[in-house]
């Protein structure tokens, strides 16, 4: 059975974007999904503000076309009120990152990707970055 990993939106923008110096640890991510090894969620709320951030350095038709290959490499959940909710009662500074990671944990998974460590003190699953992944799990 495939390993259920939840990635985080910095990772998604990261590999998009073409970021430096992040974008290696994200795209040997993503191929990983393409090749099947890998089972990739990210919420829908990924999508929203992925498709806002590239509008700005592409068009919004080059941000919708680059958003509906991605989406072929992903499965996009859904985001509940209870999630919406325990985002905005729990201790997570950035309202955002307690969406996400509420976001996985409805969804049953144990592990969730991100550049951004710090953020996620409070999580109660297993939180890597893209390269701690890479090296650990393949």
């Amino acid at each position: 059975m495939k390993e259920r990993v939840f990635v985080d939106t910095d990772l998604v923008l990261d590999v998009l974007a073409q970021r430096e110096p992040f974008y290696d640890h994200s795209a040997q991510l993503f191929s990983k999904a393409e090749l099947g090894t890998v089972e990739l969620f990210v919420s829908a709320f990924t999508f929203a503000n992925v498709h806002y951030l590239l509008s700005k350095q592409y068009s919004a038709r080059q941000a919708r076309i680059m958003l509906l290959h991605f989406k072929t490499l992903v499965t996009v959940l859904s985001m509940s009120d209870k999630a919406v909710e325990r985002a905005l009662t729990s201790e997570f500074a950035d309202f955002e990152d307690g969406l996400q990671y509420f976001t996985a944990i409805e969804a049953g998974i144990s592990l969730l990707l991100t550049r951004n460590l710090k953020d996620y003190k409070p999580a109660e699953i297993a939180v890597m970055s893209a390269e701690q992944y890479i090296k650990s799990a393949f």
